[in-house]
């Protein structure tokens, strides 16, 4: 089923000024206070064609962000695919090579395949191996409201509950064709505190996503206590947010064909009343929703082979 290709409302900033950064690793900036707390990294354009964490990141360096506790880095990740982007082909900047987002586990970092994104990864790693708490921006390719992606375990949901934004939280347990950078190491263990979380914004290119971006960017870094509650609030709206809702991700839909097709132009966070609702076929084989009253994550448009063509949801309970 083809899509057309969504508006381009936002302009995506000259990161070149942030080049020489100050680790010693382009585009990759660190700030450290002096006082004891946290390592807190905040990470942009791990794919290309999503603009508004390249938004969120200029826009703290703009205003010249300190950390008033621990250290704070941002980090723009893959600036190659980032600098291809041509608004009159918008999705082809995705990646160069391979998606930068399915590489970080060690097997994959430490073994003998060679590409442009893993090159990128493995320059980040050593940086990435000193962070406490992590979060990275993202966008969607439908026009969906945007998600806090807190990952499978209770650390995420708290960390996601006590940022407050954005208004739904997917607990989510990852892809199978490769391991995220929310995921990497101890992010994923639940005996560190270690923590990361993973916010789609909305739409790729929706002006909304870079206001979202930097909401949740300002209250990230409000609640880990790395920024003054004053730089923060004039960029915030006065009154709290709204109480957030949970959808835990009972697994994914991995594409097993070459000829995957939905059976309706699902957008993401329809709910399905009945258990056993055709959503599409796989080939041949129909693919049906689990049990009643389930939701539909994030549908893909990238139907291949081995990737996640939806993933299947359910309200919870926060922790």
């Amino acid at each position: 089923m083809a899509h057309p290709v969504s508006k381009i409302e936002l302009q995506a900033p000259d990161i070149g000024p942030y080049r020489a950064g100050n680790t010693g690793i382009d585009y990759a900036a660190s700030f450290d206070s002096g006082t004891p707390g946290p390592h807190v990294m905040l990470s942009a354009v791990v794919h290309g064609n999503e603009l508004c964490g390249a938004i969120a990141l200029d826009f703290l360096l703009r205003n010249k962000v300190r950390p008033i506790k621990g250290r704070l880095t941002l980090a723009f990740a893959n600036v190659a695919a980032y600098e291809s982007f041509d608004p009159g082909n918008p999705t082809a900047s995705r990646y160069l090579d391979e998606d930068f987002n399915r590489v970080w586990s060690a097997e994959v970092l430490d073994g003998p395949r060679g590409s442009r994104e893993l090159r990128r990864a493995r320059e980040l790693r050593p940086l990435v191996d000193t962070v406490d708490l992590l979060l990275d921006i993202h966008s969607m390719q439908n026009p969906t409201v945007p998600l806090m992606m807190a990952g499978p375990l209770a650390k995420g949901r708290r960390l996601a509950r006590a940022t407050a934004v954005p208004r739904t939280v997917v607990s989510d347990a990852g892809h199978a064709a490769g391991t995220r950078l929310r995921d990497y190491g101890a992010f994923a263990s639940p005996g560190s505190e270690k923590n990361a979380l993973l916010v789609e914004c909305g739409q790729h290119w929706e002006a909304s996503s870079g206001q979202v971006a930097i909401e949740t960017a300002l209250r990230f870094l409000r609640h880990t206590g790395t920024v003054e509650a004053s730089f923060a609030a004039p960029h915030l709206a006065k009154e709290p947010p709204p109480a957030q809702s949970f959808i835990e991700v009972t697994g994914p839909v991995t594409i097993e064909t070459d000829s995957f097709a939905f059976a309706q132009d699902f957008r993401g966070m329809e709910m399905l009343p009945k258990a056993g609702t055709v959503i599409g076929h796989d080939g041949a084989k129909p693919v049906t929703t689990p049990y009643d009253n389930c939701v539909l994550i994030m549908p893909s448009r990238r139907l291949r082979r081995g990737e996640s063509a939806v993933r299947f949801g359910r309200y919870i309970e926060a922790d």
